[in-house]
């Protein structure tokens, strides 16, 4: 079976749908059923976006994408130093 892939819009939503539920004295093992999740997904996305909105979670994903893009030019740069220094002092 494939693995369904949720948008953080998605995840909020169905968060605060299992707020409400657990509100009216669900148990979680019967809101994760209704919502079509395991229990560890559940905790999982209420531990990452717990008390987020949207607007939050968009900002924190581009965010994230950023600073994946940054650490990559900066390993860059990285090995291009060492590349230079080595070959500056003939060790090759």
């Amino acid at each position: 079976m494939a693995r369904k892939r949720y948008k953080a819009e998605e995840i909020i939503g169905m968060l605060r749908e299992a707020e409400v539920a657990r509100a009216q004295g669900e148990t979680v093992g019967i809101v994760c059923r209704r919502l079509g999740v395991s229990e560890q997904s559940f905790y999982r996305w209420r531990r990452e976006y717990g008390g987020m909105k949207v607007d939050q979670a968009r900002r924190l994903k581009d965010l994230e994408r950023e600073n994946v893009r940054l650490r990559k030019a900066v390993s860059d740069l990285t090995l291009d130093k060492l590349i230079l220094k080595e070959a500056l002092e003939g060790n090759y």
